[in-house]
């Protein structure tokens, strides 16, 4: 997913690493494991710590909903490309009540018209 975010291309980070493109394929894929050495390099490559690729993990086991006090978040948007682009174009609008007035129509299509669009969006930094 920060590979996508940032705009690397799979090639791209297998030269970085040393390895090709079709390994990179199999890591995100989950063909081959990751040992943590090399998950400590691809961390380093991304310009993220390695601690990135554990978040929502606790105790060796993925915590979710209720229990991560996430509740109605769903991530695995950002796991496609169609989201990253979706992402990356919502905040490319710059004006804050134009990206509210989208979202509420967003709502609207996704029939959740229930909650008012009212917080300040603003990209995660």
């Amino acid at each position: 997913m920060q590979r996508m975010l940032i705009g690397m291309s799979q090639e791209k980070l297998g030269e970085a690493l040393g390895l090709t493109f079709q390994q990179v394929q199999k890591y995100e894929k989950g063909a081959n494991r990751i040992g943590a050495s090399r998950l400590y390099e691809i961390g380093a490559v991304l310009g993220v710590p390695i601690e990135y690729f554990f978040e929502g993990l606790e105790n060796g086991s993925l915590q979710g909903g209720e229990e991560s006090g996430r509740v109605g978040v769903d991530l695995s948007l950002l796991s496609t490309a169609e989201g990253i682009q979706l992402n990356s174009a919502f905040f490319s609008i710059s004006d804050p009540k134009l990206r509210r007035r989208l979202l509420e129509l967003i709502r609207v299509l996704g029939g959740q018209d229930d909650e008012p669009a009212t917080a300040e969006i603003s990209p995660k930094q």
